[in-house]
């Protein structure tokens, strides 16, 4: 997840637009949060992404990156 936080916001916003490497930024950052960081929340994330679900939560990260420069619960 570090590695998607040090990028700019623009790099970000690019990568969350694109709905195929939405999908794959979202199973990226979410399954290296839990990783770094592991918790229930986390963990219900990172398997909600890979079914599909992650194209939904794919645009309001890109929202909420838009608005305040991170993801949703990943901060």
């Amino acid at each position: 997840m570090k590695w998607f936080n040090r990028q700019s916001r623009l790099v970000k916003l690019l990568l969350l637009l694109i709905p195929p490497i939405n999908w794959i930024v979202e199973i990226v950052v979410r399954w290296s949060a839990f990783f770094q960081k592991p918790g229930l929340i986390r963990l219900l994330l990172a398997i909600i992404v890979i079914f599909g679900v992650g194209l939904i939560l794919g645009w309001v990260d890109f929202f909420w990156t838009l608005l305040f420069g991170h993801l949703v619960l990943a901060k």
